[in-house]
């Protein structure tokens, strides 16, 4: 059993069978009945909790609340925005009757024809609207800005190509809606919330990522300048893992939200939208798991520690037992999640494996042998390296063991994305990279035409115009043309 545990698809054979296999195996989600819908399984709920929990902390840390706003959005909102419904339009699912009755057969259930909605409504693919509506029974005044909102929720988009976590029809998000006063404050929170994002990826997820603006042609529905991190996968493709989004006053002109302001004058109010997702997870995955499964960052692991008792007789059991109770006791206080595995339906062996499939960062082994010598066996899920260590101080020596592993592993992703960051000067070199794998820093004349063409031609994207890139003036590797500065293309999930 614990043989088929780690039979895993080779990264070198097939990266995506790998993680879909990993998905599965290491019991993170599963298909669902519905069509491009999946389940999130108890382990694999348990990171995004702590991925929710830190990321709401971070959040209120910086002035934002929670609120909760409705599933369904009456279908005449999102016409209000031109371009916001050319973005959504094809990937919304609507509400066009309230019930069901029994089928004139008897064989099941048909909908009611005369249970007709007089307006459609659509399940929510984003807020901007719904939320827009109601914020204008919220402002009247200056001093009722800045509105600082974050929902937590599910929204839904009718996918034909999915892939569990990556992309869902319907996946778990945060959004975040602010109303401000001035352009100026609105952009600072755009800005502000794309560095909450960029810390979260890097202190906990172990992730590095890369800040930048999106292209016209690659912002948000709606927005005026999109904000992204983007992150290296270890098949050399990106991530788009968080965006930030300043709105201007789109939609506070779509739904008429104005305000007296400082000099007594009716305005719009300025707009941000931000949110990251469930696509998280696969960004965890892909980052930092090998062919043996998942690698977890200390900080989201639902389980930082096990340990597993070895043992013949119950006696022997017990000895350990009593041993390893005050070191779960003072593991937990430190804030540690542990874990004592002595339960004996399972052989050690496979408790082995399926701690590594999951992504366990350390594993401590007792037995017999280690009572009488006063020590304890060592394993860090990153490296795979063991040790035998003195027993006596293994609870700080898990503790800083535990941080070694967090910043080993974002070192790693991180030398992993440099060296897969190349300068293309010219088309043929561009070419010749993109399908090397990795981000390429190339001149781009700024046009959609010319973004079209290369991704036509590349299947590469731009993913973003780096924040702290290169900024020399060069040519465009396409046209020729003048080109202000560099930018990152990669082909992307």
């Amino acid at each position: 059993m614990a043989v088929e545990l780690k039979d895993l698809t080779k990264r070198s054979e097939n990266y995506s069978q790998w993680y879909n296999d990993l998905v599965v195996k290491a019991d993170l989600a599963e298909q669902s009945a519905v069509r491009g819908c999946m389940v999130i399984k108890p382990y694999g709920y348990a990171i995004w909790e702590k991925m929710q929990r830190q990321l709401d902390a971070m959040f209120k840390e910086t002035g934002h609340v929670n609120a909760y706003f409705p599933l369904l959005i009456p279908k005449s909102f999102l016409s209000r925005e031109a371009d916001h419904v050319e973005g959504f339009a094809k990937e919304c699912a609507v509400v066009t009757h309230y019930r069901l009755k029994n089928s004139p057969d008897g064989n099941g259930v048909v909908v009611d024809p005369e249970a007709k909605l007089e307006e459609e409504l659509i399940i929510r693919p984003t807020s901007e609207t719904i939320i827009w509506n109601t914020y204008k029974n919220w402002i009247q005044s200056y001093r009722d800005l800045p509105i600082l909102c974050n929902q937590w929720a599910n929204v839904f988009r009718w996918e034909m190509r999915t892939r569990m976590f990556l992309r869902t029809a319907e996946f778990l998000w945060q959004e975040g809606h602010t109303a401000h006063a001035t352009r100026e404050e609105a952009m600072e929170e755009a800005v502000r919330m794309l560095n909450v994002y960029a810390d979260f990826a890097e202190k906990y997820m172990a992730v590095p990522v890369i800040k930048g603006v999106k292209t016209a042609n690659e912002r948000f529905a709606g927005a005026l300048e999109t904000y992204t991190i983007e992150a290296m996968m270890q098949d050399g493709k990106a991530l788009q893992s968080g965006t930030s989004h300043f709105l201007g006053q789109n939609f506070a002109k779509a739904f008429d939200v104005k305000f007296i302001n400082k000099e007594n004058k009716l305005d719009y109010v300025w707009a941000t939208s931000w949110g990251v997702s469930t696509r998280l997870m696969g960004a965890l995955i892909m980052t930092h798991s090998d062919d043996n499964g998942l690698v977890l960052p200390p900080h989201l692991a639902p389980i930082q520690v096990v340990i597993v008792p070895i043992y013949r007789k119950a006696e022997q059991l017990a000895e350990v037992s009593a041993k390893v109770a005050p070191v779960v006791e003072a593991l937990k206080a430190k804030g540690i999640s542990v874990k004592y595995d002595d339960a004996d339906n399972r052989r050690p062996g496979f408790k082995f494996a399926d701690y590594e499939l999951k992504g366990v960062p350390v594993r401590l082994v007792l037995g017999a042998k280690d009572l009488e010598n006063g020590t304890v066996e060592v394993m860090r899920r990153d490296t795979l390296e063991k040790q035998t260590v003195p027993f006596e101080g293994i609870v700080d020596y898990v503790a800083d063991l535990l941080e070694d592993i967090q910043n080993n592993i974002y070192q790693k992703a991180r030398k992993f994305r440099d060296e897969h960051i190349t300068i293309a000067n010219s088309y043929d070199e561009f070419k010749e990279q993109i399908e090397a794998g990795g981000f390429v820093l190339a001149h781009w004349d700024g046009t959609t035409e010319t973004e079209l063409r290369v991704k036509e031609e590349t299947k590469a994207t731009i993913r973003c115009i780096p924040l702290d890139g290169d900024e020399t003036p060069g040519t465009c590797i396409f046209t020729g043309k003048p080109s202000a500065r560099r930018v990152i293309f990669a082909r992307n999930y």
